[in-house]
């Protein structure tokens, strides 16, 4: 603007100078000025009207010529507006905007998921943070509160008790966390309008390049039908079971892991009509749900949980959450190819990495240090078998309709004692048995 107001300036001027230095031309002419022909020859006649009527018609013809030059310029210059074509947009007025959307109940603690998530995020205007509450804690309500316009604080009107089989009246807890998630989505995706959302729990702790890898992710969900989620969160991201060193490292996964995870508009379309009453991740982990899709999670872990205390009375936590590494250095994930993560690619390579790695038995794996030795392969050929073996090497060894956590095609993928290792079924593997649980 102040570049356009500039030129706008110096034209003028330099349309006043030159009409300045015309009427100078033309007043200096002989007779042109009757008091200067008076005093040289006092018997001169002052200037005849015919004389003056000529010179007033010069110097309008000379202004009309200046005038049409002004405004060729001027069109010329809407011409060359019109065929230059604008600048690009800058990366903050192109990318997307992302809501985290952060489910609490009765966790004052809550400050320091909050302080986490807004010491990191890039942008308030991509990242807007929304906090709905459960549970009506006032403490709580407090801390939200405590933030003022950084967040948006929303609250679940209904807070009485759901109705219940009498042998679930244990999980009470579980009903209403399904009620709230069901409110608390269709308020992001119904009310608010957004297109894709970022799903945190209240006792999840953030890494530096959280925003970071969810703004790099979601082009792959927008494209690759095949995929339905990205998760922050490798259940099997225990310190000594992740490659801390290679924490650019992407995966697909067939077990939804959570914990911090990022899905779609669509997806919501599809899954809110028939949202169960409970236990909505293990619901989400059905094949009914999942439909042969799959979930993009990381090496190492971009949250952390530091709520042993909830409705799941620490399950997990002292043997297995409490140990997740947390990353701590930021990849510029945005400028990365995660090209290899389309399916067909990543079938390609990682099959072929996995099943080319030379197959040993545990007690091999477990002597001595691997560190300088290439990836290795650990065959199970059963239910039994897998979670033997998961169990001996610290693993998660649960499976939700016959899907292990964190794996791809049956293929779990760690670190163990500094090695690769890829705990896998068969290469003749033909799909998951839902009876094994």
């Amino acid at each position: 603007m102040l570049k356009k107001t500039s030129l706008a300036l110096a034209g003028a001027a330099l349309f006043l100078a030159w009409n300045g230095l015309l009427l100078l031309f033309l007043w200096s002419r002989p007779g042109a000025v009757p008091g200067a022909q008076n005093a040289k020859n006092p018997q001169n006649s002052p200037l005849l009207p015919a004389q003056l009527l000529q010179l007033a018609q010069d110097a309008e013809a000379e202004l009309r010529l200046q005038r049409e030059l002004l405004l060729q310029i001027q069109r010329f210059s809407q011409m060359r507006r019109q065929k230059t074509p604008k600048p690009p947009q800058s990366d903050a007025e192109e990318a997307p905007v992302i809501p985290v959307l952060v489910l609490a109940c009765d966790r004052s603690s809550v400050r320091r998921c909050l302080d986490k998530i807004l010491r990191y995020r890039p942008s308030a205007r991509r990242f807007p943070v929304i906090v709905s509450q459960d549970c009506g804690h006032a403490e709580t309500a407090k801390v939200i509160a405590s933030y003022g316009a950084a967040v948006a604080h929303i609250r679940q009107p209904d807070l009485s008790d759901v109705a219940v089989p009498p042998e679930h009246r244990k999980f009470q807890g579980y009903y209403k966390i399904s009620r709230h998630y069901r409110w608390a989505l269709g308020q992001v995706f119904r009310t608010f309008r957004y297109r894709a959302a970022i799903v945190v729990e209240d006792d999840l702790e953030v890494a530096p390049d959280f925003f970071e890898y969810f703004q790099a992710v979601l082009p792959l969900l927008q494209r690759d039908p095949s995929l339905w989620c990205a998760s922050a969160w490798n259940d099997n991201g225990k310190e000594g079971l992740v490659d801390a060193a290679r924490a650019e490292l992407l995966y697909r996964t067939d077990f939804f892991p959570g914990l911090g995870w990022l899905l779609l508009a669509e997806l919501w379309d599809e899954l809110e009509p028939k949202w169960p009453p409970a236990f909505w991740d293990d619901w989400m982990r059905q094949p009914e749900q999942r439909r042969g899709r799959s979930c993009v999670r990381p090496e190492v872990s971009r949250t952390m949980t530091f709520g042993r205390k909830g409705v799941s009375h620490g399950q997990f936590f002292d043997q297995y959450l409490k140990f997740i590494k947390l990353n701590d250095r930021f990849v510029p994930f945005t400028q990365l190819d995660l090209s290899y993560l389309k399916k067909d690619e990543y079938e390609r390579f990682f099959l072929q990495q996995v099943y080319s790695a030379p197959e040993i038995k545990l007690d091999e794996l477990q002597k001595g240090s691997g560190r300088d030795l290439g990836p290795v392969r650990l065959q199970y050929r059963g239910r039994d078998s897998f979670k033997a073996l998961a169990k001996a090497l610290g693993l998660m060894d649960d499976l939700k309709s016959g899907v292990p956590r964190a794996g791809y095609r049956g293929i779990v993928s760690f670190v163990c004692r500094g090695r690769r290792v890829f705990l896998a079924p068969p290469s003749d593997w033909t799909g998951y048995d839902p009876s094994w649980s």
